[in-house]
């Protein structure tokens, strides 16, 4: 039984050796973005690290976790699919509570792009785990092919919300700096 329950992640092993590394990796670089954003001095605060900045690393986090899941030594698949399932329903969850965060916050207005990436698509990624949780011992290769889509998907939600951070505050440093070089038309003294 035990290697029979096996076989079908020890074919995974190496693709979750790579994902796992890179999710590791991003959540380092994800720090980064961080700093930035604190140094920046741009309005906005903890609410906005809340709804914008945290779900990021939650996400390169989950793959870091699954990819462990993964490849861990299981005696068979039940174990394997209930862990599947709790990652799923705690990221359903997290993801709900992150919609709330971003309605709530002030010091942004999200467009579709924002819900689509912060919102929608890890909701997705999530619910598709909460399914494979159910589904693994019953068609376990092809819930697998799942679960790694699901995993390239929040890797890649992941690295474009951490390019989107990086990018809108340095269009927003790039304006202050054109703002404050501009001399004010209104200014008569001059």
């Amino acid at each position: 039984m035990e290697e029979a329950a096996r076989l079908p992640l020890a074919a995974w092993e190496t693709f979750y050796v790579i994902v796992g590394s890179s999710g590791a990796a991003l959540t380092g670089l994800q720090f980064v973005v961080i700093a930035l954003v604190a140094e920046s001095r741009m309005q906005g605060g903890a609410r906005e690290i809340d709804a914008f900045g945290t779900p990021t690393i939650v996400h390169f986090c989950s793959v870091l976790l699954l990819s462990a899941i993964l490849t861990a030594p299981w005696r068979g698949l039940a174990s394997v699919s209930g862990a599947l399932g709790i990652i799923g329903l705690a990221g359903v969850i997290y993801g709900l509570i992150v919609v709330r965060r971003a309605r709530r916050q002030t010091g942004y207005k999200p467009v579709f792009e924002d819900w689509l990436w912060h919102t929608v698509l890890p909701l997705i990624a999530y619910a598709l785990l909460l399914i494979a949780g159910f589904f693994l011992r019953t068609y376990p290769r092809r819930v697998l092919f799942i679960v790694a889509a699901t995993a390239l998907l929040l890797l890649f939600i992941g690295i474009h919300n951490a390019w989107d951070t990086v990018t809108y505050i340095a269009v927003e440093h790039m304006q202050k700096r054109k703002d404050a070089d501009e001399p004010d038309p209104n200014n008569t003294e001059e």
